[in-house]
């Protein structure tokens, strides 16, 4: 984990369960002074999860960019975000699961279960996720293989 975030660009998405999650992280990021861009939605009404998480997947593809989509428990998000080449989404629980995600899997995507997740354990995943460096070596023959 180095002291700076690795990404200048961010996307951010959410579907009605993790709205209010999403705008917590969101406030979070860009008082640190980081580039951001909300997907969606703008309120918590009724929404389905696999359209944000296509639309943030389709923006950061082939690019050196991150996404954080929150829906209610991650896994929704995790498996539509999933189905495109090049996302590498990992749902993310606790610190230890983010920094294996990023070291081992070189994740670019994070999903959070905000009803899962305490708010503070969120932001410390989030603040580690963009933190932390793929390791490389041995790993990049497995993530060839997906």
């Amino acid at each position: 984990v180095t002291k700076k975030y690795i990404t200048k660009r961010i996307f951010i998405a959410s579907d009605h369960a993790g709205y209010d999650l999403k705008e917590v992280i969101k406030n979070f990021l860009i008082k640190k002074n980081k580039k951001v861009t909300d997907l969606g939605p703008q309120n918590n009404n009724s929404v389905d999860y696999p359209d944000y998480a296509h639309l943030l997947s389709k923006k950061i593809k082939k690019k050196p960019y991150f996404g954080i989509l929150v829906c209610g428990s991650g896994t929704g998000m995790a498996m539509s975000a999933n189905k495109h080449k090049y996302i590498r989404a990992a749902q993310c629980y606790n610190t230890k699961s983010t920094i294996l995600s990023r070291k081992h899997n070189n994740a670019n995507v994070m999903t959070i279960g905000a009803r899962l997740i305490k708010k503070v354990t969120a932001l410390k995943c989030v603040d580690i996720f963009l933190r932390t460096n793929f390791e490389g070596g041995r790993h990049n023959r497995r993530i060839k293989k997906i």
